[in-house]
C-alpha cells in the first residue's frame, strides 16, 4: 500500500485533492480500490443506486451484529435515538459499500477486504455518519410534507361529504336564503343613503334692494 506524497510546488487546491484521493483509495495488488462506494455510481443500474442511498435497504438484525465490527469504542446503550440511527446508517454505509467494492473487484482476497475495511474505519466514519443524517433529514422533510398534503386532502374530503349530505343542503338553504336578504338589504341601505346626500336643498335667496 503506497500514497501520494505532495511535490513541491504543488498548490492547495491540488493538495486538497490528494489527500481526497488518499482518503478514497487503497493501493492493493498494484490496483487502485475505491473507497468511496459513490465512485461507482457510473456502474450502477437505478436499483443498486436507490439501494445505495436510501437508509433502511439492510435488515436491524444484519446492521446490530455489525455494529461493533466498525464501532467498537461506542456504548451502543447510551446513545439518543437520533444519534443511534445515523450510527446504525453508517454501519449499513460500511456493509453496503464493502459489498459494492468486493462485486466490482472480484479479484480482491479475503486479506485485501480486510485493509480495505480497516482503512475504511479510518477515513470514511464521519463522511458516512454525515451522508446518514442528511438523508435522514431528507426523508423526514418528505414525511412532513406527505404528512400535510394528506391533513389537507382529508379535511377537503370531509368538507364536501358534509357538504354533500341531505341534512346539511336542507340546513343551509336557509342560511343561504338569510345571506342573500341581507346583502341585498345593505345594497339597499347603501343606495338610499348615497341617494339623499345627493340631494342639495335650495339656498335662501335675499330680496334685492
Amino acid at each position: 500500500m503506497t500514497s501520494a506524497v505532495p511535490t513541491a510546488g504543488t498548490s492547495e487546491p491540488d493538495l486538497q485533492l490528494q489527500r481526497r484521493l488518499q482518503q478514497d483509495s487503497i493501493l492493493l495488488a498494484g490496483r487502485v480500490i475505491y473507497l468511496n462506494p459513490f465512485l461507482y455510481w457510473r456502474r450502477f443500474d437505478a436499483n443498486t443506486d436507490r439501494w445505495l442511498r436510501e437508509p433502511g435497504q439492510l435488515s436491524e438484525e444484519q446492521i446490530q451484529a455489525n455494529r461493533l465490527r466498525f464501532y467498537p469504542e461506542l456504548d451502543w446503550g447510551a446513545l439518543e435515538p437520533g444519534e443511534l440511527a445515523v450510527k446504525d446508517g453508517a454501519v449499513e454505509m460500511f456493509l453496503k459499500s464493502l459489498e459494492l467494492i468486493s462485486t466490482f473487484n472480484p479479484e480482491l482476497t479475503a486479506g485485501h477486504l480486510l485493509e480495505v475495511e480497516r482503512k475504511m474505519a479510518v477515513t470514511k466514519k464521519r463522511a458516512f455518519e454525515r451522508w446518514v443524517e442528511r438523508a435522514l433529514q431528507r426523508r423526514e422533510r418528505e414525511g412532513l410534507r406527505e404528512r400535510r398534503r394528506f391533513d389537507r386532502e382529508r379535511l377537503l374530503r370531509g368538507w364536501l361529504e358534509w357538504v354533500s349530505l341531505d341534512v346539511t343542503r336542507q340546513a343551509l338553504l336557509p342560511l343561504s336564503l338569510l345571506l342573500v336578504l341581507a346583502v341585498a338589504g345593505g345594497w339597499w341601505l347603501g343606495s338610499q343613503r348615497f341617494c339623499r346626500q345627493l340631494i342639495v336643498d335650495p339656498g335662501v335667496q335675499r330680496p334685492q334692494p
